[in-house]
């Protein structure tokens, strides 16, 4: 079904391919943890030898995988959610929406990164397209931080 919006006061038109209940779905299935990333990342520590906790609600941005003891943090940026460079590509529906959410989302990062750096964490950041490329190369930028 095609749906025709009015989005801000520009009235620009713009055409959503599916119904508002099917949208509302398929968003309720995005995952804001366990995702594949943090999955597949989460067996690479495992097999490295690493313990961590996971996804702990009480610390600033929830961060993907923690290592208290030595207050470390991690966080997997998917490319499209945290607005990669190099490989985020917008849809084509509600373009505008979609730049104003991701922007919203890379504003979060840098507030948290202060957060942590002021709260004198180490905070690691990892781009989804780096750990599927080089995962070796991740696990020892983190063996230098746990040190």
């Amino acid at each position: 079904m095609t749906k025709w919006l009015w989005r801000g006061t520009v009235s620009k038109l713009i055409m959503d391919t599916v119904s508002r209940k099917k949208r509302s779905e398929t968003m309720k299935a995005i995952k804001s943890s366990d995702t594949l990333l943090e999955k597949s990342f989460r067996r690479i520590l495992t097999k490295a030898g690493y313990k961590y906790k996971k996804n702990i609600a009480r610390l600033a941005g929830k961060p993907d995988i923690v290592f208290p003891k030595q207050r470390v943090v991690i966080f997997l940026d998917s490319c499209f959610w945290h607005g990669c460079r190099r490989h985020c590509r917008f849809p084509n529906s509600n373009r505008v929406y979609w730049k104003n959410k991701i922007g919203r989302n890379k504003k979060r990062d840098k507030i948290v990164n202060r957060l942590y750096k002021n709260k004198e964490w180490k905070l690691l950041r990892f781009w989804e397209h780096k750990i599927k490329k080089n995962p070796e190369k991740i696990i020892a930028k983190l063996k230098s931080a746990l040190e």
